[in-house]
Parts: C-alpha cells; sequence; structure tokens
C-alpha cells in the first residue's frame, strides 16, 4: 500500500498525540508522514509531527493561500482538520485542494453549518425524535431569567451557553446552592459554576444569543462516529472530566445512543470522523448536548478498541476501503500528564 503524507491542522489541540497515535499505529501497517499546522508558533504538534508549519487564523485572508502553499510543497494526500474555526472554510474550498491532488477529511458545509450551531442541531434532533435537554435561545437579561425561571431557577441548576462555541468557552452552570466560602477554601479556582448576580454583572443587559438549557445531572458520553458508506458508531463514557477534557473514559456498547448517533449522522448528513456528545437528564434519559465535526479529542480511545476512525477518516478520503471493525467493548483510557524536553528548538527528552 502506498506511503501517504497527512497534515493535520490544530498541532496544538490537547487530541494531537491521540491522533498521531492512530495514523502511526494504522492497520494497514502504512508509513504515514505527518505535517502539522498551528496558529500558534511553538506547540508539542511542532515536535511531534514529522514537519510542522506556523500558519494564519482561518479568519485570516492569507489562511488558504498559506495551506494550498504547503500542501503542494510537501505533495500532501489528505488534510485531517483538528480546529473547528477552520471547519466552515475548509468545507467551502474543497476543489482548490482536489485541483493539486489534496483531499480534505471535512464534510459539506450545510453538515457543517448544522452540527456546529447547537440551536440548530437541537431543532433538528427534535424534529427526527432524539432527545434533547429543555433550551430557548435569548439575547438579554430580562429573557434569560424568564427562561431559568421556566426551568425551575432558582431551585434548580440551569446552564447557559453561545449556540456556536467550543472547548466550553461560554458555558455555565447557574446554581444558586454553591457554597462560595466552602469552595474558595477546599476547591481548586473553577468558571463552570456561576450565581445569576455575578453572570449578570459579566453579560449586562444585552449580549449575543445564549441558549438557556436544562441541567443534565447524571453520566456524560461522548459518540465516535466514522460516515464511510456504512456508519460505526461507538459510545464512549465520560468518567472523569477536567477542564473539558476525558481524563477516565470506557467504550460502552449503548445501544440507545447508537441509534440516536445514527439518526444524526443521517439527518445532518455528515462524512468522515465525527461525534457528538450526550449527557443523562434525572430520569437517566439521555439528551443531546452538541456535535463536533471533527476528529473529537480522544477519539483515540476508539483506536485502543479496535477501531481506528481516525486512520479511516484518512482512507475514506482517500476512496479506499475500510474493513468491519470489532470493537473491544470496556476498553478504557487512563490520562497522565506528559511533557517533553527542548534544546535549541529540538526535543531531546520525552516522557
Amino acid at each position: 500500500m502506498d506511503d501517504l503524507t497527512v497534515l493535520v491542522t490544530g498541532a496544538g489541540a490537547p487530541g494531537i498525540k491521540g491522533t498521531l497515535y492512530s495514523l502511526n499505529e494504522n492497520f494497514d501497517n502504512r508509513c504515514i508522514r505527518t505535517i502539522g499546522t498551528d496558529i500558534k508558533q511553538e506547540v508539542v504538534g511542532t515536535y511531534l509531527c514529522d514537519k510542522f508549519y506556523h500558519i494564519s487564523r482561518p479568519s485570516e485572508k492569507d489562511y488558504l493561500d498559506q495551506l494550498l502553499l504547503i500542501c503542494e510543497q510537501e505533495d500532501v494526500d489528505v488534510i485531517l482538520p483538528q480546529n473547528t474555526l477552520e471547519l466552515s472554510v475548509l468545507a467551502e474550498n474543497k476543489s482548490p485542494f482536489l485541483n493539486i491532488g489534496t483531499s480534505i477529511a471535512v464534510s459539506d458545509a450545510p453538515a457543517i453549518s448544522i452540527a456546529n450551531d447547537k440551536y440548530k442541531l437541537m431543532k433538528l434532533a427534535e424534529q427526527i425524535g432524539v432527545p434533547t435537554p429543555k433550551s430557548i435561545l435569548v439575547d438579554n437579561f430580562d429573557a434569560l431569567i424568564k427562561s431559568a425561571s421556566e426551568l425551575g431557577w432558582p431551585h434548580k441548576p440551569v446552564v447557559v451557553k453561545p449556540p456556536l462555541s467550543n472547548g466550553m468557552r461560554g458555558v455555565r452552570i447557574i446554581d444558586e446552592s454553591l457554597d462560595l466560602k466552602k469552595m474558595f477554601y477546599s476547591e481548586k479556582p473553577t468558571s463552570l459554576f456561576v450565581k445569576m448576580n455575578i453572570l449578570r454583572e459579566i453579560l449586562g443587559s444585552h449580549f449575543p444569543p445564549l441558549l438557556v438549557m436544562e441541567y443534565l445531572p447524571n453520566a456524560e458520553y461522548t459518540i465516535d462516529v466514522l460516515e464511510a458508506q456504512k456508519y460505526t458508531i461507538i459510545p464512549r463514557k465520560r468518567d472523569l472530566i477536567r477542564s473539558g477534557i476525558t481524563f477516565q473514559g470506557t467504550v460502552e456498547c449503548h445501544e440507545e445512543l447508537i441509534t440516536y448517533a445514527q439518526k444524526l449522522s443521517e439527518a445532518t448528513g455528515l462524512n468522515y470522523a465525527f461525534g457528538f456528545q450526550f449527557k443523562m437528564d434525572e430520569q437517566s434519559v439521555p439528551k443531546l448536548l452538541e456535535s463536533n465535526p471533527r476528529v473529537q479529542g480522544t477519539m483515540v480511545l476508539s483506536t485502543f478498541a479496535g477501531a481506528n476512525i481516525i486512520y479511516a477518516a484518512v482512507k475514506r478520503a482517500l476512496n479506499e476501503d475500510i474493513p468491519d471493525f470489532q470493537v473491544k467493548w470496556g476498553t478504557k483510557i487512563l490520562r497522565y500528564w506528559g511533557g517533553m524536553g527542548i534544546q535549541n528548538k529540538n526535543a531531546v527528552a520525552f516522557l
């Protein structure tokens, strides 16, 4: 099988090591050369990828020209995006890359538009019978208070989040039962929980749209999906989450979540590697939280479980056949702190 060159964007993302592991440990025993890019000058991918380029933000006009030049110079076969902000730009500009022989493992623009917008996604889920948390879109504080009250606040916590965001940006749990003094002395600082009066100081009277949502108190799941003529769907229970990242997780054959993920995948039209997040409500009913229409941060757990979705997405972009995966349910991941020593811009030691 031919050797490949794969360009991985977001080489400073927390999941970069897992993505590179999945490419290097591919089930075809194929030699894959990796090119990393990032908007920051020095990130871990600088030293983990075979070659690295610092590039502009996707919103800047020279971003596409830079990426095209890199693909041409490095003879890149496939771009594997990891950065949410790049998805729409890449989805709308596949043709110039195809003209130089580079495929992009990203869904088409309409699918990205739905998956990246939590409000649109929730409405679509309601239409196809996938449970969602009760949620209301607001843009001023009076409406926020009214909506929160309808969802049980101040007796119950409620959640606010922007419809367009990622990585927990703008997410807050409004909980009036917080003991701030006890938290000050006994817990590490966190910006996730807040009281309503503090949120008012932050937001003011009017603000960009926010979803006010029912708080879901029970277990959270991420679902990895591969679309390649058929669907491979792997739910992962998030046993321990820190700063939005799974530190302990378990692959679990949850039939209800698999059914919901397939319905959402078909309705959105997402392709390649992507995923959904669900959380259980008070009665342990799984409800949709959001979609990640790209490689997910802990997708390497599916690789550990025998389903290398990340490499399969590369094969999908090349129109190559993908075998059936035999998933080892119950496979776990435990994260630990790592690091590398750098001397004269070279990595000299790895933890």
